[in-house]
């Protein structure tokens, strides 16, 4: 059951993208209820999509989205769960849960559910220890502290911006791998959660992940897919690497493993393959391209450090294919729709509590 005081009821916004109805939701509904839905809707903005009672939502389509940022509004992705991270730009709470609407509660080992919201709450709310790795993993959870040999001036953590969750039952795959494996199912609960160390990039999901909006929200840019783009289902991908590489470079934490969520069906291989082709070349020359991107002594705010890696996909990955020139101005065209639309948080995302 849900807490009878839901965890930052007033200072989290729930994030969905759809193209259905979201009967989902009543799964959902003893976590979900007590807070406010931003939902994102795809494709058709003359199809309705019903919400069941009792949700406390705001929806947009894609008349809206063009009626809230006018010419801008090119740089959120159509026909792509991508157009997602419109609803991180008119959230105006500290933090941000996202979840896909095939995504299901999970039960733990014990049969109980879980309550995945709570869990990502507890890892933002808790300090990350990106310099040094606990081999017990979190120090903080119950049960657990800091190992032998762990430097005490390094136990204090720092501020945790991301928290990455994963699935149970069908795997997030790649199309080559969905097509060789398509009856395997991930059944392994692992009862962890670790900090991501400093200099490792990771393959993030957005199907089940938290963030505080306020610490690292402006990079939380999901790209240009789908319609009319060369390339899909590198959405959440491209966003992992910039707020990795951002985290790092502001002192930040992002921790994956629990809280678990049940992922209830597989997307079409052949289709998968055929958004993802190009992606699966191109990674080749990103990540060795993120892993040695440097950001500048100025780059001190979230905004600054996502306007020097724009600049460096321009300078650096346009040589790759066209696409990436118009990815990195629609990387800029974010930005500065963000800061239209939070003046205010314009200074607050400089990486500090």
């Amino acid at each position: 059951m849900a807490s009878p005081t839901p965890l930052l009821k007033d200072e989290l916004d729930i994030v969905i993208p759809t193209i259905r109805n979201l009967d989902f939701l009543e799964m959902w509904r003893p976590f979900f209820e007590p807070y406010h839905l931003i939902i994102v809707q795809d494709g058709d903005p003359s199809k309705t999509i019903k919400v069941p009672e009792g949700f406390d939502y705001e929806l947009y389509n894609r008349n809206d989205i063009n009626r809230i940022l006018g010419p801008k509004a090119n740089c959120i992705s159509f026909k792509d769960s991508a157009c997602r991270c419109f609803g991180y730009m008119v959230s105006k709470k500290k933090y941000i849960y996202t979840i896909d609407d095939d995504c299901f509660v999970a039960n733990d080992p014990s049969g109980k559910k879980i309550n995945a919201l709570e869990q990502h709450i507890q890892n933002l709310l808790c300090p990350s220890t990106p310099y040094f790795f606990n081999t017990l993993y979190e120090p903080y959870r119950e049960g657990a502290d800091f190992v032998r040999g762990y430097p005490f001036s390094l136990r204090e953590g720092v501020p945790t911006a991301v928290s990455h969750g994963l699935w149970l039952n069908i795997p997030d795959y790649d199309a080559p791998t969905q097509l060789v494996k398509p009856l395997e199912r991930n059944t392994r609960y692992v009862d962890a959660i670790m900090t991501i160390p400093k200099g490792t990039l990771f393959p993030m999901c957005g199907m089940n992940l938290a963030f505080d909006r306020e610490l690292i929200g402006p990079a939380m840019y999901f790209g240009l897919m789908g319609d009319g783009q060369p390339i899909g289902r590198y959405d959440d991908m491209w966003a992992g690497w910039c707020i990795k590489v951002i985290c790092d470079h502001l002192g930040l934490g992002v921790k994956t493993g629990l809280p678990y969520i049940f992922h209830s069906k597989a997307s079409n291989p052949f289709v998968n393959l055929r958004k993802e082709y190009k992606g699966i070349f191109w990674q080749e020359d990103i990540i060795p391209f993120f892993q040695k991107v440097v950001l500048s002594k100025e780059a001190t705010t979230v905004q600054k450090c996502y306007l020097e890696l724009a600049k460096e996909v321009k300078d650096k990955l346009s040589k790759i294919d066209p696409y990436f020139d118009k990815l990195a101005d629609a990387m800029v065209t974010w930005i500065e729709s963000w800061d239209e639309l939070n003046p205010a948080g314009a200074s607050a995302a400089n990486g500090k509590k």
